[in-house]
């Protein structure tokens, strides 16, 4: 095999022209206290059984409170919903502050009025690179009405009807 020369804003850059969705992943800690984070690296592997994975750097604080829970809840996130999304994705301890959200029937927390939602078991915990994979079966799923958040050439997007 050869050795890449491809550099890694050339890699950022290409994979910014894919669109993707955008999504909180969220668990509760020991205490009961939600935790969450926006994440646009989610994919369904299996419908039997109903696997997803999503993708978290090692670098994100919040990484070991996924590691040490047994489930997650993911809140795919509305077109209008971008201010959430950035939220999520800084830095603070207090991103559920002021956001609706409840417990899900496996004790997850899910955002209120997502576009969907997904209660999930982990299976398996996967290195990745700069990332831990967390693939995870599917016990619960809801869904919502409207139009997706989307991610795409490094800005939020909305779907061309």
């Amino acid at each position: 095999m050869g050795v890449s020369t491809l550099s890694e804003a050339q890699f950022r850059r290409a994979c910014s022209r894919f669109a993707t969705g955008v999504a909180v992943a969220a668990v509760v800690d020991e205490s009961g206290t939600p935790h969450g984070l926006t994440i646009n690296s989610f994919t369904s592997v299996s419908l039997d059984p109903p696997l997803v994975l999503i993708c978290i750097s090692y670098h994100t604080p919040l990484l070991q409170r996924f590691l040490h829970a047994s489930h997650f809840g993911l809140s795919f996130l509305k077109a209008d919903q971008w201010e959430i999304s950035d939220r999520f994705a800084m830095r603070v301890d207090d991103r559920f502050d002021g956001i609706s959200w409840q417990l899900g029937q496996f004790g997850v927390p899910l955002l209120s009025e997502s576009l969907a939602a997904m209660e999930c078991a982990t299976r398996q915990i996967l290195d990745g690179g700069d990332h831990t994979i967390l693939m995870a079966e599917v016990m619960a799923a809801e869904t919502g009405a409207g139009d997706p958040l989307l991610f795409f050439d490094s800005s939020y997007q909305n779907v061309a009807r």
